[in-house]
């Protein structure tokens, strides 16, 4: 298995889209959707309840089988949900959704800026 060595300050803070409010990530237990960009150009997406703590997982080579073979490139955005199954249901529709119209579901589902980390 690879290894992959990851910044101890993590990934920063999502970058705001123009005309938002200062970008944060979202709280620790708020659970949420998110879509990451890999390496391939394929786009990933998940749920969880730690958005930092998992990004930093999938780009330190410990987070889904995917993103270990296919590391992520940056943070695409996320979306909250307020439990589990809304964001279950949610990510298995962004699954089905043609790729054009995944970032576009988030942007349309989101409340918070929509960020743009790199990895």
């Amino acid at each position: 298995m690879r290894s992959r060595t990851v910044s101890k300050a993590g990934p920063t803070a999502p970058a705001a889209i123009e005309g938002s409010a200062a970008p944060t990530w979202p709280a620790p237990g708020q659970w949420c959707l998110y879509l990451i960009e890999c390496a391939n150009g394929a786009w990933y997406a998940g749920i969880t309840n730690h958005l930092q703590r998992r990004y930093v997982a999938h780009a330190a080579g410990r987070g889904a089988r995917y993103t270990r073979a296919n590391p992520p490139r940056r943070l695409l955005g996320w979306c909250p949900h307020p439990d589990r199954a809304s964001a279950s249901r949610a990510e298995a529709a962004v699954k089905r959704l043609p790729r054009e119209r995944k970032l576009a579901y988030l942007l349309q589902s989101s409340t918070q800026p929509t960020p743009a980390v790199d990895a």
